[in-house]
């Protein structure tokens, strides 16, 4: 099955590229047919994710459904409004592919861990976003040529803009529940 080979490849890529090791981009399909292929990967693991929470209190409405898919979404937005950013800023014309690919499927690992810490309680969901940092500043070093202080800044970025999103629609939400409206 193509799913259980891009995933497959997508562990050995990611091994190797945490390694250091060459020929890590080759187990990436770095086309936009690959980053389908991540997209698919990640919708449908965040579909899995909110069925799985949903089981002991029952499957919310269509209107909840979507919101909960919105929500785990935020960290593929964040990666991209960051990247791009990072490249305007830098007027560098990296293939957005080279990180984009790798980046989705290390979003899809990241739900799920951040998921499972979230069972776990509060604090402890701050690894998650540790783990997210090193797995994109490693990315950003390996995929492109920015140097540390601008991969570090691309991490970091990404994480915050991830968090504060998360925290500027837990806000909404609860100023809308409240409202007398």
């Amino acid at each position: 099955m193509k799913i259980w080979g891009a995933l497959r490849n997508a562990t050995i890529g990611w091994t190797r590229l945490l390694r250091g090791e060459d020929g890590w981009r080759e187990r990436f399909t770095l086309t936009q047919a690959g980053l389908a292929t991540a997209l698919i990967i990640f919708v449908a693991t965040t579909f899995l994710a909110v069925a799985f929470t949903s089981a002991s209190i029952g499957m919310p409405s269509l209107v909840g459904f979507v919101a909960a898919m919105f929500v785990l979404a935020l960290p593929l937005t964040a990666l991209v409004v960051v990247l791009l950013g990072t490249r305007m800023t830098l007027g560098s014309d990296e293939p957005a592919l080279d990180v984009m690919v790798p980046a989705t499927y290390a979003l899809t690992a990241f739900v799920l861990a951040e998921g499972f810490l979230a069972m776990l309680g509060g604090p402890v969901v701050m690894l998650a976003w540790l783990g997210l940092a090193y797995l994109l500043y490693g990315l950003a070093r390996a995929a492109t040529a920015w140097t540390p202080a601008i991969s570090v800044g691309f991490a970091v970025l990404t994480v915050v803009l991830l968090v504060a999103m998360r925290l500027a629609l837990y806000m909404l939400s609860t100023a809308a529940a409240g409202s007398p409206i």
